[in-house]
């Protein structure tokens, strides 16, 4: 009987630690640990009034990440425009200047015909015809020279060849020569693009872009093409319409008789040609109320993961400049036509041809076409609108003040 006892003793001491009761954590500390709740005060379950500060500021609407960044200010690029616009001019205005005396001397020295007047614009420019015809005729002599140890038949291969092309460059009118030597900078700079080491480079010099706050980009860009497309078909308008922007230049002058003798008016067409792309590149930034990257930035705020913002191309190309060079053609010579080089191959004139290339780049700002920058042709045309009505009075300008500052009596 004791033995039960003990027994039942023994499992009641037992009990607790075979069936331990469940306790919290709280029980479980000691009692000299004190506990989270002590130091919480009774206030801070309490709903407090909020301060007027904070009303305020919860009632002042959040600022966007857009907001606070600072928009890219396109002063530099204006002034950039200017200030090579000028610079251009001034320049083609001394070197015409430069060349036209040179003629008029050179004429005068080789005849008497021209003491008792100076030569007229067209008699300077037969002289400089004959020149270049006696130059490359100098090549062909030097050129047979040099191979005279080839066999024969590679021989009057090659100089059947250089014989043709120096003819075709001969016979070319001066405008489209100097459109032949913007093609060939144009093509060095693309070949350039192709060397895989040089492409960041290319990418931060020939390609101008709103976000890099660089402003010669916007010349450099001009002669800039990464597309062997894009290079030949800018090469082919450029040689036909700049030829015919050059010779409505040429035209313009012989209004002013002997007021004003132009030897040449390829640094005209080359100011022009200059001051064209300039605008063109930089008309998108003047026409749109909010500049592309602001537009960028805040686009990243406000669209969602599943709908990515529209990345901003930067734009290179000489396509604004040759815009400007065909509106001119078209408004100079209205009967003029022109042949398209894709199907149906037909010709049409050519204000309705440059008619359909400004509607066809205004539906392609509307419907967000990318492939190409509508807007600097837009801003190219506009450019060649207003210089057929104003450029001419310009260049007079620009001549006469090169004149009065070099004059006799202004230095004197």
């Amino acid at each position: 009987m004791s033995s039960t006892i003990n027994i039942l003793k023994t499992s009641r001491y037992l009990r607790p630690c075979i069936h331990p009761s469940s306790r919290s954590f709280v029980h479980s500390l000691p009692r000299n640990f004190p506990r989270i709740g002590r130091f919480t005060s009774e206030k801070s379950f309490q709903s407090t009034p909020p301060t007027f500060r904070d009303q305020v500021a919860r009632s002042t609407e959040v600022e966007s990440f857009s907001s606070r960044f600072p928009r890219p200010t396109i002063r530099n690029q204006v002034l950039f425009f200017v200030g090579g616009s000028l610079l251009a001019y001034s320049i083609a205005a001394s070197q015409t200047e430069v060349d036209t005396e040179y003629w008029s001397k050179h004429l005068a020295s080789v005849s008497h015909r021209w003491t008792p007047r100076p030569p007229t614009t067209e008699e300077m420019r037969k002289a400089q015809y004959l020149e270049l015809g006696k130059y490359l005729q100098t090549q062909v002599n030097q050129l047979k020279d040099t191979l005279a140890e080839w066999p024969l038949a590679l021989r009057n291969l090659a100089l059947s060849v250089y014989v043709q092309a120096a003819q075709s460059y001969l016979d070319a009118p001066e405008g489209r020569r100097l459109c032949w030597l913007i093609c060939g900078v144009n093509t060095a700079i693309y070949l350039v693009w192709k060397i895989p080491r040089l492409a960041p480079f290319m990418t931060r010099t020939f390609t101008h872009h709103p976000l890099s706050g660089r402003s010669y980009t916007l010349l450099t860009s001009m002669f800039s093409h990464k597309s062997f497309i894009h290079l030949l078909a800018n090469s082919m308008a450029l040689a036909s319409f700049g030829s015919a922007a050059t010779h409505y230049f040429t035209l313009e002058q012989l209004k002013h008789g002997e007021h004003q003798q132009e030897a040449t008016a390829k640094w005209h067409f080359l100011a022009f040609f200059i001051s064209a792309g300039l605008f063109s590149v930089l008309f998108p930034r003047l026409v749109i109320k909010n500049s592309p990257a602001a537009t960028a930035i805040s686009s990243t705020a406000v669209k969602t993961a599943s709908a990515a913002p529209r990345e901003i191309l930067p734009s290179l190309g000489a396509s604004g400049a040759i815009y400007a060079a065909v509106t001119v053609s078209a408004l100079a010579f209205p009967d003029a036509q022109v042949s398209l080089i894709f199907p149906p191959f037909v010709s049409i004139p050519i204000q309705a041809g440059v008619g359909g290339l400004v509607i066809l780049d205004m539906i392609g700002i509307i419907r967000g076409w990318r492939m190409f920058d509508h807007y600097a042709h837009l801003g190219g045309a506009a450019f060649g609108a207003i210089y057929y009505m104003y450029g001419p009075q310009w260049w007079t300008f620009m001549r006469g003040e090169y004149q009065q500052l070099h004059s006799p009596t202004s230095t004197s």
